[in-house]
């Protein structure tokens, strides 16, 4: 009998849980380790900023999920990782042994990289907001009913680093949806400011037509850029940032004031994942080979936004590579079926495809990007907009959201539409 341990309880983990419980006999324990006692949609957290949804709307209490299913949950932080010893402490001291362990636990916000920066609450200056949590965007809505009475400029965008750009450019379409509907677009200047070389870069060096298409909806919803930005401290009411030539040298300084600011952050790894010996790069994210398993820990497997994926390519400010909601279940499925195999006496060999399925909603339009796989080169590169894609995200909320009720992380008429579409989870 094997100890399978899960560690995060997010978009990766719950379906990881799932997944692997259908796979394995009930002779193998699965249990899964969270720091929080609630699932949380995060795609939705950019509704929430704006009160389009409420938080009860969009996360769903974890245990008794997981216990319908034969699964274990302990709802407390991880403190340590002990990879020789097989062995998690918990916090408040407890220990937990495992003979598998899979890290799917998101990333750490690294809103310290940029004095001023960030919630307070986690670790920032306080000066700009985030839609990275549940709790960020609560604290967003709050701010923002206030703004409404007094409304001034907004920045919107992503720091040096990020490699998350998609919600950015989600949210500043949401924002200026939502002040057109309250009669206040006029009064509220709306900047986008990032760290991609250009717009529609997304940390993938572009999808399709998604250069010209964002240059296009930014320009038709008066939301001003500026790109190449390197942004470098936030004060009360002001953002400074350098913009940056295509060869990495400075062009000009910026002083943006504003009355509200959402920057997405840079992502690195959770401290007690980083701190295990030869598992992660320089950042903290798990180095894995091509069957979501550690380079060093035969035992350990890693999948989301955890995991280290080089950037596609240089760029004068640093960006990331983004792991998108599909390219995880991807990964997931490729860890349950290794380590299912290595349970039977078999190799493990599988390999998830990484492909991509992105629909951000941009208020009352949407734009949809296909990448298959999502690191180029591409054999689909696909990039579409159009009030469909509003309502697929809707539906796809509600659809995700009733998979993590129901417990299927795969239901058989998503596997065989996806088939239809040439889009599969496992390479073959």
């Amino acid at each position: 009998m094997a100890h399978i341990v899960i560690i995060g309880a997010g978009i990766g983990g719950m379906p990881a849980a799932y997944e692997m419980r259908e796979r394995l006999d009930q002779s193998h324990r699965i249990t899964v380790v969270s720091a929080s006692d609630r699932f949380q949609f995060v795609p939705s957290n950019p509704w929430v900023a704006v009160g389009w949804r409420t938080p009860e709307q969009i996360t769903l209490p974890i245990a008794p999920l997981l216990e319908r299913k034969g699964i274990q949950f302990v709802a407390r932080p991880v403190s340590a990782i002990d990879a020789e010893a097989n062995r998690l402490t918990l916090a408040g001291g407890d220990t937990l042994d495992y003979d598998y362990l899979v890290i799917t636990t998101g990333p750490r916000l690294a809103f310290e990289e940029v004095p001023g920066a960030g919630p307070v609450a986690s670790g920032g200056g306080g000066h700009t907001h985030s839609v990275c949590s549940v709790d960020h965007a609560e604290a967003f809505w709050a701010e923002y009913q206030k703004f409404l009475e007094a409304p001034g400029p907004i920045v919107i965008g992503a720091m040096p680093g990020a490699s998350c750009f998609g919600p950015a450019y989600e949210f500043a379409f949401i924002v200026d949806a939502d002040l057109r509907k309250r009669k206040l677009r006029h009064k509220v200047p709306i900047t986008f400011v990032t760290s991609e070389p250009y717009i529609g870069h997304l940390g993938l060096g572009g999808v399709g037509d998604s250069k010209s298409m964002l240059e296009s909806e930014l320009r038709g919803h008066d939301i001003k850029w500026i790109t190449n930005a390197k942004t470098t401290r936030v004060e009360d009411g002001t953002l400074h940032t350098t913009q940056l030539s295509e060869f990495g040298e400075p062009v000009k300084e910026h002083e943006l004031g504003f009355k509200l600011a959402m920057m997405l952050p840079a992502f690195k790894g959770v401290d007690p994942v980083a701190a295990v010996p030869g598992l992660c790069n320089p950042r903290g994210f798990v180095l894995i080979d091509e069957h979501q398993r550690s380079k060093k820990y035969r035992n350990i497997f890693s999948a989301g936004v955890c995991v280290a994926i080089p950037p596609v390519e240089a760029t004068p400010v640093p960006t990331g590579a983004p792991k998108t909601g599909y390219m995880i279940e991807t990964m997931v499925t490729a860890i349950v079926h290794n380590i299912a195999a290595e349970l039977a006496g078999q190799p493990a060999t599988a390999k998830g495809t990484w492909n991509a399925i992105c629909l951000a909603d941009m208020g009352d339009t949407g734009a949809a990007f296909v990448a298959l796989p999502q690191i180029p080169p591409r054999n689909v590169n696909w990039f579409k907009k159009g009030k469909w894609v509003h309502l697929a995200k809707i539906a796809f909320e509600k659809y995700f959201l009733r998979k993590m009720r129901t417990g299927n992380s795969e239901p058989v008429y998503e596997k065989y539409v996806l088939k239809a579409l040439g889009i599969l989870r496992l390479a073959e």
